[in-house]
């Protein structure tokens, strides 16, 4: 869609030729820009709710940063996940900010924050995953609020922060080990429960998948399972939930 496509769209919305809603589903399938090795999507955030986010791992540094500078052009804002600091220091775009302990880069998040998402983890190992999360939703839009190292080995560190649980529009829980601290969970709220699996675990955890088994048979209904260690996947389903709410 050029410039002219546009303009004529907006003219209509103008004389009352079109509705506001008509012009926006219209605007919803924009082009990408197509910076050979990558086709920027510029304008996902008006077709799914969520914006593009670069994903860092396995693309080169100068491959992260040509993206992150594309999106920055056209929106002011940007959501790196997977990074390194070291494409943080070679950004060099005033107001990016580096979450070291999720490894995500982001500038331009959403000032408003609506609704009440908690992010809870059964272990403190669990925390890198939880951030990634908790990141992802606040950027979007979301309020978030983290209750960490409240796993089934010790549950009286549960039950004493019950009132976390009772103000909350959506919970993520995130866990290794056996995976067992969703069910728990689902069995103390009626709240949507957006469950997040670790590799966090001795051998016989599978890189996760101990975890991951364990949260799919979960026989608490209506708990969304994650794959391992998506964090972003967590935020980002998390955040729909809470605002439609």
């Amino acid at each position: 869609m050029n410039n002219d496509k546009i303009k004529k769209i907006l003219l209509s919305v103008k004389s009352g030729g079109i509705s506001v809603e008509g012009a926006v589903k219209k605007l919803k399938h924009f082009p990408y820009e197509d910076i050979s090795f990558a086709k920027v999507d510029h304008h996902r955030h008006l077709r799914q709710g969520v914006p593009e986010v670069i994903f860092a791992s396995g693309k080169t540094e100068e491959q992260v940063i040509s993206i992150a500078k594309a999106m920055y052009k056209k929106s002011k804002r940007f959501l790196i996940t997977k990074a390194a600091k070291d494409i943080y220091n070679a950004l060099k775009i005033k107001g990016a900010v580096f979450h070291p302990a999720s490894g995500i880069i982001s500038i331009g998040e959403e000032k408003k924050k609506t609704g009440n998402i908690l992010v809870l983890t059964a272990g403190t190992s669990d925390i890198p995953v939880a951030e990634e999360a908790a990141v992802t939703a606040s950027f979007l839009g979301s309020r978030v609020n983290a209750l960490y190292d409240v796993g089934v080995a010790g549950l009286h560190r549960l039950m004493d922060n019950k009132e976390y649980i009772k103000n909350a529009r959506v919970i993520i829980v995130i866990a290794g080990m056996e995976g067992a601290l969703p069910s728990v969970i689902g069995g103390l709220t009626d709240k949507p429960i957006i469950a997040v699996p670790t590799s966090t675990g001795y051998g016989t955890s599978l890189g996760g998948l101990t975890a991951l088994f364990a949260m799919l048979n979960s026989c608490v209904p209506g708990i969304a399972v994650m794959n391992v260690e998506n964090g972003f996947g967590a935020g980002c389903l998390a955040h729909k939930i809470n605002t439609l709410i």
